[in-house]
């Protein structure tokens, strides 16, 4: 069973411009604790220019009585680390997430073994700015050969160049305050 979903994963990916696809049988239980954001891909403006110095994030994710996922997140700022909290909203369909009013349109996760790392595709949009990202939530503070592959494949088979993808700088002072 698992590896005709890794194949119909990779089959996916390999697809150009292939849409996002949800893992329909994703218990939201198994996303739960402490997560590195290590990789992202992402369509807004700034991030080319930016990409360079951004820091690993750290991310702790939590399920409500409401079965929605609250995360708290903590990274780098202008101020130094800066830690804010969002609960992201089950969907009627399927384990897909949102927060409009936060400017959070879609959340889902693409691919994951369950322990190590989850590859995460979310749809923002924030001002008159709509885009959406790929990350590598990873449970440790390097990625495994197989989710940095699959990092990449998900973000070449969305479409994402290279100049918008970007591995993290790894800076963790701002992530293991919530990692401890």
């Amino acid at each position: 069973m698992g590896s005709l979903l890794l194949a119909v994963l990779l089959a996916l990916v390999s697809v150009p411009r292939a849409q996002a696809v949800w893992l329909g049988r994703l218990d939201p239980k198994q996303l739960l604790g402490p997560w590195y954001v290590l990789a992202v891909a992402s369509r807004e403006k700034s991030f080319a220019v930016e990409k360079d110095i951004k820091n690993v994030v750290g991310v702790v994710v939590t399920l409500t009585p409401e079965n929605n996922l609250r995360m708290l997140s903590s990274q780098q700022g202008l101020e130094g680390c800066s830690q804010s909290v969002m609960e992201l909203l089950k969907r009627n369909s399927g384990w897909v997430f949102e927060n409009p009013s936060m400017g959070v349109l879609e959340f889902r996760v693409l691919g994951t073994n369950f322990r190590d790392y989850a590859i995460v595709f979310t749809q923002l949009e924030f001002g008159d700015e709509p885009f959406n990202t790929v990350q590598l939530y990873s449970r440790r503070e390097t990625a495994s050969q197989e989710a940095m592959g699959l990092f990449t494949k998900w973000s070449r088979g969305l479409g994402f160049p290279s100049r918008q993808q970007a591995q993290l700088q790894k800076d963790f002072t701002c992530a293991r305050r919530i990692l401890r």
